[in-house]
């Protein structure tokens, strides 16, 4: 299977983003400034902002590994590497970097879960879900049942959740021979209607305004009056945002951040204080905050790489989040909850431990207050419990037992949660 991510290798060079940075804001002022006789176009009226702001984690679940899935899938192996063999004590992965709970499968309910906690105890209010659709195309449906799997914890555990939608997987499927070119825009609305279905329908989809948040990567596979005629199947347009700039015509009313390694860190660094300080003039935007680029790409044959961002012993993550916080975004977006592929995650590992999720509490704390997450100390309990949770796949009863400590730490009930973990961990081997 080829890449989900190559079609982002058309991310606009460093120098460029300036320039189209400030070409979107005039073109916004044009739009909706100027009178109705001489705009181009009708425009949506830009929303309101929000009185409160939102901190989510971009979240990727497109990840097999068996023996729940029948075989390891491209984003652990991307065809080269061997998950089931060790090397230096972690197991072969596509990656630089390993999870602390062990590469998993993102169709698993008990490492959702712990995400899903770990996520919530970090200060996080919910995750960006990289989706593709849920065409049998590729790995398309296989991301969007994981997708569907991951929603009910979600709204279990009061974290919200908006779609980043890959519409390159449109490109990929014409491409193909799956879908005539000729159907693509009745594809595009049909896929407007999942989402409303699926996603825009759920207490926990993200809205502002009423208005459901929608963000999509790169360089559009529809036009702008192609992105207009699928949004018109919807009850209400959603809140559109474009990678890096607004994108003039498509509806969009804002723009999202994104880390860019090809300048290397202190041009990426540049790069996000200068969204961030741009912020403010744009109606809705998100920012970004990211703890280092170091993709596997070039070591595992995919490509070039895209370019590094070094971790700084963990200051760069610090280091832009504190901006992204301070911004006048009321979107922040951690770039990645768990890409290890790109190596952007903030997710535990074995080479960072709990790191960035502390420095995500500790942060989110020092610049909007308290009141979200755990403390540091909590951060570990997921974790212990998810390894418990597999070494008790024999023990139906004590399997039983642990299934209760993802309800007491969604409810915030962390002293009986931890008493379940220590009446777990004192089970002799013998009673299991």
């Amino acid at each position: 299977m080829l890449p989900l991510r190559a079609a982002r290798s058309s991310r606009l060079c460093c120098s460029a983003v300036w320039l189209c940075r400030a070409a979107a804001v005039w073109l916004w002022l044009l739009a909706f400034c100027l009178p109705p006789s001489l705009a181009a176009s009708p425009t949506p009226a830009p929303p309101p902002r929000p009185a409160r702001r939102f901190l989510l984690a971009h979240y990727l679940p497109w990840f097999a590994a068996s023996p729940l899935s029948s075989q390891w899938g491209w984003h652990w192996t991307m065809n080269r590497f061997h998950p089931e063999r060790m090397a230096n004590g972690q197991p072969e992965i596509a990656s630089h970097f390993h999870p602390l709970i062990g590469p998993y499968d993102s169709g698993e309910l008990e490492a959702l879960q712990c995400q899903v906690l770990l996520m919530k105890l970090a200060g996080i209010d919910g995750v960006v879900v990289d989706w593709y659709g849920s065409d049998d195309y590729q790995d398309y449906a296989a991301v969007n049942r994981n997708t569907r799997l991951l929603i009910p914890l979600l709204e279990q555990a009061g974290l919200r959740f908006a779609i980043c939608y890959e519409d390159q997987s449109v490109a990929h499927e014409v491409a193909g021979g799956f879908l005539p070119a000729s159907q693509a825009l009745a594809h595009g609305q049909g896929v407007m209607q999942t989402m409303q279905r699926q996603f825009f329908s759920s207490p926990a989809y993200l809205t502002l305004g009423g208005r459901p948040v929608l963000l999509s990567f790169g360089a559009p596979y529809y036009t702008s009056a192609q992105w207009e005629q699928m949004f018109s199947t919807l009850p209400r347009p959603p809140l559109y945002l474009t990678e890096t700039v607004i994108r003039a015509g498509a509806s969009a009313v804002g723009a999202f951040d994104w880390p860019l390694p090809q300048g290397g860190t202190a041009q990426a660094l540049a790069e996000q204080s200068k969204f961030c300080a741009d912020a403010g003039q744009w109606p809705l935007c998100a920012a970004a905050a990211f703890p280092r680029f170091q993709d596997i790409y070039a070591q595992a044959g995919v490509g070039k790489s895209y370019g590094g961002v070094d971790d700084r012993n963990g200051q760069t993550y610090a280091d832009t989040l504190e901006r992204a916080l301070q911004s006048q975004a009321c979107i922040v977006q951690i770039a990645t909850w768990n890409d290890w592929g790109e190596g952007t995650q903030i997710e535990p590992s074995a080479e960072f431990g709990c790191r960035d999720l502390v420095a995500t509490l500790r942060l989110r704390r020092q610049f909007w207050g308290p009141g979200a997450g755990g403390t540091a100390s909590d951060l570990a309990l997921p974790i212990e419990w998810y390894q418990l949770c597999k070494k008790s796949r024999g023990d139906a009863a004590l399997h039983a037992r642990l299934a209760g400590f993802f309800a007491l730490a969604c409810a915030g009930q962390m002293t009986q949660a931890r008493r379940l973990l220590a009446r777990s961990r004192r089970v002799p081997p013998t009673h299991r």
